[in-house]
C-alpha cells in the first residue's frame, strides 16, 4: 500500500492512502484514529462538500465551504441527531487541539486534501428532510487553514496546536463569536408559523445563487413596502447590496435611506462582518443585515454597540416568516 508521510493542500489521494496513512477505518465522514489507551490522535473529517455556487440538484444542507469555512453537518442521516459517539469527538478540539485533517470527495475513492481544520463553533439547527418533516441536527463550522500547505502527519499536532493557540488568542472556545444568538423581538412568529414551515422556505432559500438572492431581497422589501428598491452592481458595491427608501405614507419615517448587505449563507455571520459593513454605509442611511444562517452572540452586540449606530438584524428564521406572510413566491430557488 502506497503510504504518505505528509499531505499537501491541493493535492489528491486515494480513500486507501488516506486512511492506512493516518490509520483510519474504512468508512464515514468523521473518522478518528485511536491510540492503544483510546485516546484521539487525530481525526478525518471526510465531506463532498460544494462552493457556494447553485447547483440544480443540490441538497439544501449539503456541507458547504463559503470562504474558508467548511459547514459540517454532524452524521445521522434520520431523525434528530445526538452529539454523541463521533460527534462529540469534535467538540473535544474545543479543549484538547487535535490535528483535523479536512479531505474532499471528488468521486471514485478520490479526495483533495482541503488542510487542517479548526473548529470554530457547533450549534443544533432545524432541519426539514426530504419529507419536509422537521429534524434537529447538529452543524459545526470549521476554518480550514490552508497554510502551512505540506503537514507532515508526524509534526500535525504541534502544528495544530500552535494554529490553534494563535487563532484562540482573539476568541477562546467560550467566547461570544462562538455562541449562536437567537434574535429578539420576533413577536408571535413562532406560534404564527409551524418552525416546519418556516424551514421549508428557509431550505428553498439556500439554493439560490449569490446573484438571485439579492434580487429576490429587492422583491422581499418592495413588498414589504420600501420603494425605490435597487440591487448595486457586483462590482464595486462596498459591502451594500441592496439599496432602498421608506414610502412617504410613512408618517415618521418617510424617505429613511435603507442599506442591506445579504448573504445567502449556511455559515454564522460574526461581529467583524457587522463592523465592516457598519462602515460601507452611507452616513445617512440605516443599515441592516440579512442572512439565511444565523448571528452570533458577538455580532449581535456589535450590531446594538452603545457608541455607534445600530445595524438592524434579519436570520434565515426571520426571513422566512417575512417571505411567508407576505406570500413571496421562491420559485426562483425551486
Amino acid at each position: 500500500m502506497n503510504k504518505v508521510t505528509y499531505f499537501k493542500v491541493g493535492e489528491t489521494y486515494t480513500n486507501d492512502q488516506i486512511r492506512f496513512s493516518l490509520d483510519l477505518e474504512n468508512l464515514g465522514g468523521i473518522r478518528p484514529s485511536l491510540d492503544s489507551n483510546r485516546n484521539v490522535r487525530h481525526v478525518a473529517i471526510m465531506t463532498a462538500a460544494e462552493d457556494s455556487g447553485r447547483l440544480p440538484t443540490e441538497n439544501p444542507y449539503h456541507d458547504r465551504i463559503e470562504a474558508d469555512v467548511l459547514i459540517y453537518t454532524a452524521q445521522g442521516r434520520e431523525g434528530d441527531q445526538a452529539l454523541t459517539g463521533r460527534n462529540k469527538r469534535l467538540v473535544e478540539q474545543y479543549v484538547v487541539p487535535t490535528p483535523f485533517f479536512g479531505f474532499t470527495n471528488i468521486g471514485r475513492q478520490m479526495y483533495r486534501f482541503l488542510g487542517l481544520l479548526e473548529l470554530l463553533r457547533h450549534y443544533q439547527e432545524n432541519q426539514a428532510d426530504k419529507k419536509g418533516a422537521l429534524r434537529r441536527v447538529w452543524v459545526f463550522e470549521f476554518r480550514i487553514h490552508s497554510q502551512p500547505d505540506v503537514v507532515p502527519i508526524e509534526s500535525a499536532p504541534s502544528i495544530s496546536a500552535s494554529l490553534l493557540a494563535e487563532s484562540r488568542r482573539n476568541d477562546p472556545p467560550e467566547g461570544a463569536e462562538r455562541e449562536i444568538a437567537p434574535l429578539p423581538d420576533r413577536r408571535d412568529e413562532a406560534e404564527a408559523t409551524p418552525p416546519a414551515e418556516l424551514e421549508t422556505v428557509r431550505s428553498r432559500l439556500f439554493q439560490f445563487t449569490p446573484f438571485d438572492f439579492e434580487h429576490f431581497i429587492k422583491l422581499v422589501l418592495e413588498r414589504s413596502g420600501f420603494v425605490k428598491v435597487t440591487v448595486t452592481p457586483a462590482s464595486g458595491d462596498g459591502g451594500v447590496d441592496v439599496n432602498a427608501y421608506v414610502d412617504d405614507k410613512n408618517e415618521f419615517f418617510a424617505g429613511t435611506h435603507l442599506q442591506a448587505q445579504v448573504k445567502r449563507w449556511r455559515h454564522a455571520v460574526g461581529s467583524p462582518e457587522i463592523n465592516n459593513f457598519r462602515g460601507a454605509l452611507s452616513t445617512t442611511a440605516k443599515g441592516v443585515f440579512i442572512t439565511t444562517s444565523h448571528f452570533t452572540r458577538a455580532a449581535l452586540a456589535e450590531a446594538r454597540h452603545d457608541s455607534k449606530p445600530s445595524i438592524a438584524l434579519v436570520d434565515g428564521d426571520k426571513l422566512a416568516g417575512i417571505v411567508i406572510r407576505n406570500e413571496i413566491p421562491t420559485e426562483l430557488a425551486s
